[in-house]
């Protein structure tokens, strides 16, 4: 006999140049993706049944999050009552060093919580570089956080105006696979904001160079 499940929502931050992406893969892949790595971290918990990641918000191999979420249930032997939040935190960190994956909180919710069909909405961030010929002369604190389109030039009020036009309700079957493999998934999606601003670099109010 057990103790019941605990499910517990985790906000998590990674840097996903080294990994196949969010999403596990098989162990005898050269690139394992964050969730192999997440629950190979929960297992030090010592948990009656193996620990699984579900997560809100699915990335590419290469894609950082500064924010996604996922949940996991906790089953501990009978008699131990369930982990505080704060354990789970400190414990999956303590046990992802060195990997670029960090924990940011976490929280108890109810069984029928569920990190992806729960969630309210889901931000992307694109980050563009100009002025780079090759992709040799993006600045080093910028490497594997930005994409270098050709040109030296981007214009900003046309892609403002274009970008309006998504906002809404509509449907985006031409932006997924004829061989997707769920069909069934509805591809009406509504954007709610879409926001296209020059910023400066990652610390370039830092520096100077000739």
């Amino acid at each position: 006999m057990h103790s019941p499940k605990t499910r517990y929502l985790v906000f998590v931050q990674y840097f996903g140049t080294k990994y196949s992406g969010v999403m596990e893969t098989l162990t005898d892949q050269p690139v394992l993706g964050v969730q192999n790595y997440l629950e190979r971290a929960a297992q030090n918990l010592r948990p009656v049944t193996p620990i699984k990641f579900y997560v809100s918000s699915r990335t590419d191999t290469g894609v950082h999050a500064l924010c996604n979420s996922a949940h996991l249930d906790v089953q501990r032997a009978v008699g131990k009552p369930p982990f505080p939040a704060s354990v789970i935190v400190s414990a999956l960190n303590y046990h992802l060093k060195p990997e670029p994956i960090r924990i940011l909180s976490a929280y108890r919710v109810s069984d029928n919580f569920h990190a992806r069909f729960s969630a309210l909405s889901r931000t992307y961030i694109y980050r563009l570089v100009t002025g780079c010929s090759h992709h040799s002369q993006i600045p080093v604190f910028e490497r594997d956080l930005c994409w270098a389109p050709k040109g030296d030039h981007l214009n900003v009020p046309a892609m403002q105006e274009a970008a309006g036009s998504l906002l809404g309700t509509h449907d985006f079957s031409t932006f997924r696979s004829v061989s997707s493999e769920k069909p069934f998934k509805s591809p009406i999606k509504t954007l709610a904001q879409a926001d296209i601003r020059p910023s400066s670099g990652f610390m370039s109010h830092h520096y100077e160079y000739r």
